[in-house]
């Protein structure tokens, strides 16, 4: 029976990659735009081999259908192969998280992953879970916060650099602040809608006592 392989990547690199893949393989080709089908081809196929280009791989898309891939027990025998325009791969094991099993992953050689710390020149308080402020205006789950920056989940687009207004309650007591993206990342989260999750930094913020006070009013209870 000839090996199931799912490739991905931007539509010009399809072409070249798949030359290099088993050529009696049963290829599904995707494009960097058709993620969530691909997740979808995925969840239901089972292929032995899940090919992806470097550079869709390292994108906030591409880290999230690994991610998503590396959680899910279903898919422990998949092989997640990261293949680089013109190189050889070598293969690396990716623990999954809380199972002690491993992901196969071939890489070209170690990037540096995403930077999702944000900022932390001040202390972070964790907020309760339900906490919603309107982003530019629109609904965002809000994850923590401090004088200086916040971290927010959403379900619409965020990028990097992004200027973003965000207000936080209602009435005459809502706080408003204004900021940029300075990271921001694609989440598929099994059972769940996809999301953005991003953290923002405020800059110079002239509420300061008021982004304490609301931060410290929807504390998570850390018991």
């Amino acid at each position: 029976m000839p090996s199931h392989i799912v490739l991905i990547g931007p539509a010009e690199t399809l072409p070249s990659l798949q030359e290099r893949l088993d050529p009696d393989a049963d290829i599904q080709t995707f494009t960097e735009s058709e993620a969530l089908e691909a997740l979808d081809h995925i969840i239901r196929t089972k292929p032995l081999v899940v090919a992806m280009q470097d550079d869709f791989a390292e994108s906030s898309r591409g880290q999230a259908l690994i991610n998503r891939i590396k959680d899910d027990a279903s898919l422990a025998d998949v092989e997640v192969r990261v293949m680089a325009k013109n190189a050889a791969q070598s293969r690396v094991a990716v623990k999954r998280g809380g199972h002690g099993a491993a992901t196969a992953v071939a890489v070209d050689e170690k990037k540096p992953a995403l930077d999702q710390k944000g900022t932390r020149r001040a202390p972070r308080i964790r907020i309760k879970d339900g906490v919603e402020v309107a982003l530019d205006g629109n609904p965002a789950a809000l994850v923590d916060l401090s004088t200086v920056g916040a971290q927010v989940v959403s379900a619409t687009v965020l990028k990097p650099n992004q200027r973003v207004r965000i207000i936080m309650g209602d009435g005459k007591a809502a706080v408003k602040c204004a900021g940029a993206i300075a990271w921001a990342a694609f989440e598929m989260p099994k059972g769940m809608p996809t999301r953005y999750r991003a953290g923002i930094d405020w800059g110079v913020i002239p509420e300061s006592p008021n982004v304490e006070r609301f931060a410290k009013k929807h504390k998570k209870d850390e018991k």
